[in-house]
């Protein structure tokens, strides 16, 4: 079976199911996909918008329409030749009454059947929690919630529960003729007697009731980052493994299914060896067909994905990093950092950001994880002569200090896995926490290294899994979800899993990384937008021509800041917005303006301001500066709210408008370049739902937002000219016009696009800088590609997307041994053009912005 040629992204919930899917379905085929890639499709809490809140993995979601409309989906797919791959999440599971395995073990704590499912430590060093778990879902206190009568008992046909609002919680059997002997049958919350012996039969229970804030210092099980609804699985046993993956596994030996996407894999106790029992298993059950499995991962700048994994590769960000980074000009890093510093107050480099948020992060949200780590460490500590007078609170703080510098999501010492790259992330945390915590603790940060690089003891190996469950969500939460809130250089560079520390790379890296990619991972999904995405791909392809006027954008961020004071607040004696978050407000107001907005479109403005205040809530409590999600500080918010509508409804649109109409052509054609790359270099590329058009999105809920497949598939059938949809570019059909016209080229030379060589083009000339492209081989056919690069420089005012031929003047590309002949132009309307040696770059790139041309076969 041939890997997916293109793969689109749809979000499901229950107002958008798989019969809405289905009706997508004659879209996607007219565009050139060749697989729906979707949510979860499991049984999810009701309402969810995503699915990753799993209640009941043997079930199909029945907000989606349940398994029949799933057939009806999947029927229609085939119909139309298409494939299926499934978002899948065996990490977590979702707690509540709904959660049939979940609510067993509150009922018979370790004699539960289901006991060993959940990543729960029944014998934790707190003995209060001694054979319970933790449950932090009190808004209060647990006394102040007893006493105002909010905990309460009940009978029912299924036995005694406890309730907590809309929480049920159930009651162990064995204390029935308990509670009838008590009489809290007549349970009266007024009464003192029966609130204590309602509190006596709590004790009795196998779950521990708790404030909601106790989770970070107190819990026992492994959550999902940070999230008490959320309880990690113990898929590494091959009960919990083969009964969380019953359905999906019958679906994929009934053909419905043709690949799964694996959700935070890096949270699993043996990601590799998950793999690759995932992946046997699909061999197994479909001997004629080869799996396709994708994992969740975000990479490392010097991480490479371990080779043993029996994967296809990652789901992209990985790919989104890179062509974002090859569109910014690297060597503005520090004039735009020293504008960040000047204007904010806050750290130039990311590197103090991150590092200021991981100790922050460790310190709020992980203390328990960190403590039952410290305590593995110490039990390792003391088998060993040499180390058993190594104090626990100094292994506590050498493992804070690796923690707070570990490069990588996580190590993979102890499990089945390859895990090569563990020696250099090793290295790189253990230099810098010994330079930056001091030399006390160096010796005791060696050993520890050594222990998590070289588990060689069932006690070290239990220490390396705990570190490992522990630094990737805390890279999550610290760098994506606060650091990246924080630091506001040029927010195009924080994305999921983008390297936030560096501006940009060169051509050259851009490459290597395709290179690669074709050697290992050919088949690895690239992604240019995802329903995680923090700002939409064409927002970050138009924040990026930033960097080709630095010093421009300096003097405009100064006159906005100067001209919009008089609508700041104080809050506390403090500035609001502070001038971190109005600069980084200003970026987003850029990046994701409407080019067909008019200025005076009221309504239109008031509903771009929503979508930026939704955008603005969010990343002010990610920040956790001022205000956050625990602690809304209403204040600060409100300030900051209504300083968003005061310049929305002033003079200032009308510079925004003009500083977007300045950009925006170059970002346009940064949108193209990146949009051509994806489709062209080795890889499946991915469309996020709607992307198709220009993406100005924001990050959840806005990249969320219905779509309108009907008025797409209407200008697929209504297809012009390239040149002339060039000239009216700002509503986005050449877009999805380029996207159409390549996806055919795909879908006719398949074996070129999935299985042809990478060599990068030698460009040469004044304007070498500004352009980059490779050449593809498989057999006689030839793909050459050629995208600007900065190309800011290269426009003329009022003249849209396409470049002067005099820009290129000089300009030379040089084409390799063997691609010569007669090559189709993709996106040009002339006859076909002759290709060979050195050739002028202008007449490579044409009457459009990029260029791709083929040659089908040998002249």
């Amino acid at each position: 079976m041939m890997p997916p040629r293109a793969t689109m992204r749809l979000q499901l919930h229950k107002g958008f199911t798989f019969d809405d899917a289905s009706r997508v379905v004659p879209y996607m085929a007219r565009l050139g996909i060749s697989h729906l890639y979707c949510s979860p499709i499991l049984t999810a809490r009701p309402g969810s918008m995503h699915g990753y809140d799993v209640l009941e993995p043997t079930r199909i979601n029945p907000e989606l329409g349940g398994e029949p409309a799933f057939r009806r989906m999947s029927e229609a797919l085939r119909q139309a030749g298409l494939g299926l791959i499934v978002d899948i999440v065996p990490n977590h599971m979702a707690m509540g009454s709904a959660n049939p395995w979940w609510q067993d073990v509150l009922r018979y704590g370790q004699a539960s059947r289901y006991a060993r499912f959940f990543d729960i430590d029944w014998h934790p060093d707190n003995k209060l929690l001694a054979g319970k778990v933790l449950l932090p879902v009190l808004g209060r206190q647990f006394g102040e919630a007893l006493e105002a009568g909010e905990i309460t008992l009940h009978g029912g046909a299924e036995g005694w529960e406890i309730r907590y609002f809309g929480s049920a919680f159930p009651v162990d059997p064995a204390d029935g003729s308990e509670i009838a002997a008590l009489g809290v049958g007549s349970y009266n919350a007024a009464e003192p007697a029966s609130r204590a012996r309602l509190h006596r039969l709590l004790q009795r229970q196998h779950y521990r009731l708790a404030w909601w804030r106790t989770a970070g210092d107190e819990i026992n099980w492994r959550r999902f980052f940070e999230i008490n609804e959320l309880v990690g699985m113990r898929v590494e046993l091959p009960e919990v493994f083969e009964a969380t993956h019953a359905l999906l596994f019958r679906l994929y030996a009934d053909g419905l299914i043709d690949g799964m996407r694996v959700d935070h894999v890096d949270g699993l106790a043996d990601p590799g060896g998950y793999c690759r029992r995932l992946h046997a298993r699909l061999a197994e059950l479909a001997p004629g067909r080869a799996p396709y499995v994708l994992v969740e991962k975000i990479l490392g700048r010097h991480e490479s994905l371990a080779p043993d994994w029996c994967i296809a590769g990652t789901t992209g960000y990985d790919f989104m990093d890179t062509v974002s980074a090859v569109e910014h000009a690297g060597s503005v890093q520090p004039a735009l950092e020293r504008l960040w510093a000047e204007l904010s107050g806050r750290p130039g480099a990311f590197e103090r950001e991150e590092i200021s948020a991981r100790l922050e992060i460790l310190d709020r949200s992980f203390t328990a994880q960190v403590e039952a780590t410290t305590d593995a460490l110490h039990r390792v500590a003391v088998q060993d002569p040499r180390t058993q007078d190594a104090a626990r609170a100094a292994l506590r703080r050498a493992l804070i200090a690796l923690l707070t510098h570990f490069p990588v999501y996580r190590s993979y010492a102890g499990g089945s896995t390859s895990c090569s790259g563990d020696e250099r992330a090793f290295a790189e945390a253990q230099e810098k926490a010994c330079r930056v915590h001091g030399l006390a603790d160096t010796s005791l940060i060696a050993l520890i290294v050594q222990w998590l690089g070289d588990p060689d003891t069932p006690a070290k190996r239990t220490a390396a899994l705990r570190f490992q469950q522990l630094s990737a969500p805390v890279a999550a939460k610290a760098v994506e979800d606060t650091a990246f809130y924080r630091y506001g250089r040029l927010l195009s560079r924080n994305d999921v899993g983008f390297d936030a520390a560096r501006l940009g790379i060169e051509p050259g890296e851009f490459h290597a990384s395709c290179v690669a990619r074709h050697a290992h991972f050919p088949d690895a999904m690239l992604a240019t937008a995802t329903h995680d995405h923090k700002r939409g791909e064409d927002v970050r392809a138009r924040l990026a021509v930033l960097t080709e006027i630095p010093g421009e954008w300096g003097v405009v961020l100064r006159r906005w800041m100067e001209m919009n004071a008089p609508h700041r607040r104080t809050v506390e004696g403090l500035a609001a917005p502070s001038a971190g978050d109005e600069v980084m407000l200003y970026q987003t107001l850029l990046g994701a303006w409407p080019l067909t907005l008019g200025r005076h479109d009221r309504a239109g403005i008031a509903a771009f301001e929503e979508r930026v205040a939704g955008w603005q809530e969010k990343a002010l409590r990610e920040a956790k500066l001022r205000t956050s999600w625990t602690s809304p500080d209403e204040a600060y918010e409100s300030a900051s709210r209504a300083f968003l509508g005061a310049v929305l409804h002033g003079d200032f649109v009308d510079e925004l408008a003009e500083m977007a109409d300045r950009i925006g052509p170059a970002g346009a054609v940064n949108g193209l370049a990146q949009t051509l790359l994806k489709l062209t270099v080795p890889g499946v590329p991915d469309f996020y739902q709607g992307t198709e058009f220009w993406d100005q999105s924001l990050v959840d809920p806005d990249n969320r937002r219905p779509v309108d497949f009907e008025v797409r598939l209407q200008a697929l059938e209504e297809l012009r000219r390239l040149s002339q949809l060039a000239s009216h570019w700002c509503d986005g059909l050449v877009k999805q016009a380029l996207i159409e016209r390549v996806l055919d080229w795909r879908r006719r030379l398949p074996d070129l696009f999935a299985r042809g060589d990478y060599r990068p083009l030698q460009i040469t000339g004044p304007r070498a800088s500004h352009a980059m492209g490779f050449v593809r081989r498989f057999r006689d056919a030839a793909l050459v590609v050629v995208v600007p690069r900065l190309p800011c420089a290269l426009l003329e005012p009022g003249a849209g997307l396409l470049i002067p031929p005099a820009a290129w003047d000089g300009t030379m590309v040089r084409l390799p041994e063997g691609v010569s002949g007669m090559f189709k132009d993709v996106f040009g309307e002339s006859a076909d053009c002759r290709c060979e040696g050195l050739m002028q770059l202008g007449d490579v790139v044409g009457g459009f912005p990029v260029a791709a041309l083929i040659r089908a076969a040998a002249e």
